[in-house]
């Protein structure tokens, strides 16, 4: 399969080339244009005039556990096929509600972007596409996977228990967020102090204290290459901070690197960009935006809540970006067009914390509601709404796995040696097989723990692992008391954090882990 790339898209003919793909995409587009006329049309907002109207199609006035409102859309649902059964451009109602009807056009307006911004999205898609290809090839070949397999891979992961490995001090204020390095021997924090903090994991000794923010911090985040192959010297990880500055760290310096500055209010949370080439950040100035690491510009200021944005979040493939407010509402935007993919509405207090799965088409989102709902890009509609905290859900972190599992060896290709000394004549031994599918096996596992599971931390104390396919709760971690404000998992599977208001942040491991 070749790779997907920007310049080879259009001419891409793998899904629009069969004729049932032609009839599907056809038929979305004439819903589409159903539901587009079916808002034009002047519907009754009056129940009793809904139901007369609704008797003199032909149609049931009610329908079990209809209310009023359902009522009216099940009308507009109704006309809307009359009309597109006719061919009509539009259906008049009920003249006295048309006249009535004062609803304002909604103009569309658009805001003119760079250059740079304009390069930055063809980079952006160009960085995604392949990476899409690859998932949706690699989920292809996982579905085909034995059921009884899937059960056994569940059963071991769940039975996993967490215990806590060790309590420190993290700071003189709240721990406002935890974060695992790339590769899992240190943690990040942040707090109200102002600081920035390294850490050994799990050893929970200080490394080094970054100084540069003058208030509270409210996010911090690796680049995806940091304490990899990403040099000391250079930006390693990323803070958003109340002083209204976006700083760029390395590793060995106490100072930052560059500070970045546009927001007009506090700064909640940042993100890191999987290419590692942009940092978004959350800001009660009710917007996010994007900035480019290498010339520390802003690309791209980005509305669209009504109220301060919290929490921001890219996906996986590099091609979306998911943002939640104190409004209640989140939205996915596709950073390669500056569209809105979908809207995540369904929340009735502020989202906190969002996160994306592996999978690349569903997220969680945890709010002041004490719930967490899982949203599914594909049906653009939320799946599932989880009871998870007595009080406010502060962070949600899904489980993203390394490449390769802790420890792993891949099976040796060198040649066998008899006791002669001399080498062996080049078939392979019998043993060799099984050891070949055993290994197949351990990636296999490794493969498909990577968004098995999630977590999340609440106001109410406590840390909750829950499963990423039915939803139901793994395990209940209590910390040290107070507010949870942050959680993160390490992404070799052997470590959970959290931070909490009580200035602490705590270590778990399942038994045997380390």
């Amino acid at each position: 399969m070749s790779e997907l790339t920007f310049d080879t898209l259009v001419d891409d003919g793998s899904y629009l080339a069969s004729e049932r793909a032609r009839i599907e995409n056809q038929a979305i587009l004439d819903e589409l244009e159903r539901k587009k006329k079916a808002r034009n049309l002047a519907v009754p907002t009056d129940d009793n005039k809904v139901k007369q109207r609704l008797r003199e199609l032909g149609e049931p006035i009610t329908l079990f556990g209809e209310r009023p409102p359902d009522r009216r859309d099940r009308l507009i649902y109704v006309l809307s096929q009359i009309t597109a059964a006719r061919g009509d451009e539009a259906m008049q109602v009920d003249e006295e509600s048309e006249e009535e009807s004062t609803d304002e056009e909604v103009e569309e307006f658009y805001t003119p972007g760079s250059l740079e911004l304009l390069e930055a999205r063809r980079s952006l898609a160009e960085y995604s596409l392949p990476r899409a290809q690859t998932r949706v090839a690699q989920q292809r070949i996982d579905c085909k996977m034995p059921l009884g397999r899937i059960i056994d891979i569940r059963k071991k992961v769940f039975a996993e228990r967490f215990a806590e490995l060790g309590s420190q001090i993290g700071d003189e204020r709240p721990v406002s967020q935890v974060r695992f390095s790339p590769n899992n021997k240190h943690l990040l924090t942040g707090s109200w102090a102002g600081n920035v903090k390294l850490w050994n994991v799990p050893e929970c000794t200080s490394v080094r204290t970054y100084r540069g923010h003058t208030d509270r911090v409210g996010g911090v985040a690796w680049h995806p290459e940091a304490t990899k192959s990403q040099s000391e010297d250079a930006v390693n990880f990323v803070s958003g901070a109340a002083d209204l500055a976006v700083n760029l760290w390395s590793l060995n310096s106490e100072t930052p690197l560059a500070t970045m500055k546009g927001h007009a209010d506090r700064i909640a949370r940042v993100a890191f960009h999987p290419s590692g080439r942009y940092v978004g950040s959350a800001s009660f100035d009710t917007t996010w935006r994007l900035w480019d690491v290498a010339t520390q510009k802003e690309l791209l200021l980005q509305e669209g809540h009504s109220k301060e944005v919290f929490s921001i979040e890219f996906q996986s493939d590099g091609a979306l970006c998911a943002s939640g407010g104190l409004d209640a509402i989140g939205r996915v935007w596709d950073l390669r067009t500056g569209r809105t993919a979908m809207v995540l509405d369904g929340h009735v207090q502020a989202i906190f914390g969002i996160s994306f799965s592996p999978n690349g088409y569903q997220i969680a989102t945890g709010s002041g509601d004490d719930t967490i709902r899982i949203w599914d890009m594909r049906s653009l509609k939320a799946l599932y709404t989880i009871p998870a905290h007595m009080s406010n859900v502060s962070d949600v972190r899904f489980f993203y796995a390394d490449e390769l599992p802790p420890n792993y060896s891949p099976p040796s290709s060198t040649p066998e040696v008899v006791m002669n000394g001399t080498e062996g004549n080049g078939e392979a031994s019998p043993d060799t097989k099984p050891a070949d599918q055993e290994h197949d096996k351990v990636l296999e596992e490794w493969r498909y723990r990577s968004g098995l599971y999630f977590a999340s931390a609440g106001y109410d104390g406590f840390v909750k692992l829950w499963s990423a396919d039915d939803w139901q709760l793994l395990r209940t971690l209590p910390t040290d008391g107070g507010k949870v404000m942050s959680v993160d998992l390490s992404h070799d599977g052997k470590m959970l954090a959290s931070g909490t208001y009580n200035r602490n942040f705590q270590l778990f491991t399942p038994d045997g882990g380390l």
